[in-house]
């Protein structure tokens, strides 16, 4: 890659200033050292990156890669050299400025030689980074081992399942990616791991509310269960009923973002029959905590963000339902499939509005797929209140019951009065 003398100077430039504002988070966590008692500080990061940017300058007109090598090979020696001596003085074993200053040299050079824009982004990433040392450690410090390995679970079901499981359909009704089967699957893993981090970090000062809220973010249906069964103690009935009604706004909300994300085309289809809904969750929930407020914390986080079991078990379940939702398409038409994908919300809404959505590829209508999706969301509400009515005594469940309902009833009313879905 020739380059003209105006672009090669301001490409230079931008391996210095990489150089300079790492330096600048180096030199200041050193500032109180002694003149020349240590390796590296603002200037010498500074002329690190300046280094590997004119390294690779002069590179590329010789047309030999191996004198970028051999640059970034000599400047690792010579920096590795005094380094170690500086180590061995303070009896330090951190490698931390080390590996920053091979950064700083490959990203001048990548700045000059590659794609700057990357360059630059990095280099404000490695910046960022070591400036973050005290609120990482003191983030690490406050982790459990069941919350590390939790991440440590999520990291690998993305990064190593999303990789290797194939992107096409398997089955001969084209219902079964699993990739795709997978991906929805971290993304259930990732919306229980953002929940339960939420609580985490706000702490149980808000107790049942963000509980309920978060809860709802995972599962409206575990959330009001858990809510329930607490509820049979008698105490905050008010305040566990409408974190309960909350969660199920929650839900509904997920379903609206749902279809917007993977069937864009319903939900013009969607929004009158559910944002009612939602909206008379949000007041039925909002009055019954604003009735008194909770004296002390109600509910943590709870014990694990995330089951795996429990994960594959969507994952399995999921695939056999879109398997025989594109069975029955393929066999009987596009009614049996809907039928059969809300039918399933009784289980599980997400699936049943994927299920119902993805339908759509199979060139069944938008308004058809809508009317599924929000039938779907009834059968689960119904699901909820079943539920809360065994588990849970009268005055939990009686106006958890009303607010249902009349959230069923605003909803009915948009199902019907919108003209799209009328004719659906």
């Amino acid at each position: 890659m020739q380059l003209y003398a105006d672009e090669l100077a301001f490409r230079i430039a931008l391996s210095l200033a990489i150089g300079l504002l790492v330096g600048l988070e180096r030199g200041w966590r050193e500032r109180d050292a002694a003149e020349g008692s240590r390796t590296a500080g603002f200037r010498t990061f500074g002329l690190a990156g300046l280094l590997g940017g004119l390294t690779a300058a002069l590179s590329q007109p010789l047309g030999s890669e191996l004198l970028l090598a051999a640059g970034l090979f000599a400047f690792a020696g010579v920096f590795g050299a005094f380094k170690l001596r500086e180590a061995t003085h303070d009896g330090d074993f951190s490698v931390t400025s080390a590996i920053a200053a091979l950064s700083v040299f490959t990203l001048g050079a990548l700045a000059v030689a590659g794609d700057y824009r990357i360059a630059a982004a990095s280099g404000a990433t490695v910046a960022a980074l070591l400036a973050s040392r005290a609120a990482l450690h003191s983030f690490i410090q406050h982790l459990s081992w069941v919350e590390v390995r939790s991440a440590i679970l999520l990291g690998a079901m993305t990064m190593i399942g999303l990789s290797l499981l194939p992107d096409r359909a398997l089955d001969p009704w084209g219902g079964f990616n699993p990739w795709e089967v997978w991906f929805l699957t971290v993304l259930t893993a990732t919306i229980s791991y953002a929940g339960y981090i939420a609580v985490r970090v706000l702490g149980s000062a808000r107790g049942l509310m963000i509980s309920g809220l978060a809860g709802g973010l995972v599962s409206s249906t575990a959330t009001v269960v858990a809510l329930a069964r607490g509820a049979a103690d008698g105490q905050y009935l008010a305040e566990r009923t409408g974190a309960s009604i909350l969660a199920c706004m929650v839900s509904v909300l997920r379903v609206i973002a749902l279809t917007a994300i993977v069937g864009f085309g319903a939900l013009p289809e969607v929004l009158p029959a559910l944002l009612p809904a939602a909206v008379v969750f949000a007041v039925a929930g909002a009055t019954l905590l604003a009735r008194r407020r909770v004296a002390q914390a109600a509910a943590g986080p709870a014990s694990n963000p995330f089951d795996f079991f429990p994960l594959v078990g969507f994952a399995v379940f999921f695939g056999a339902v879109s398997v025989l939702g594109a069975a029955l398409s393929d066999r009987f038409g596009s009614s049996s499939a809907l039928a059969a994908s809300a039918l399933s919300g009784l289980f599980d809404v997400d699936v049943a509005t994927l299920t119902s959505l993805r339908l759509m590829d199979q060139g069944i209508a938008a308004r058809a797929a809508a009317s599924s999706v929000c039938a779907a969301v009834a059968l689960n509400a119904l699901a909820r209140l079943s539920l809360a009515a065994v588990l849970g005594p009268r005055r939990f469940w009686l106006p958890f019951g009303a607010a249902t309902l009349a959230a069923f009833g605003s909803g009915l009313a948009g199902f019907l009065l919108w003209p799209g879905l009328g004719r659906a």
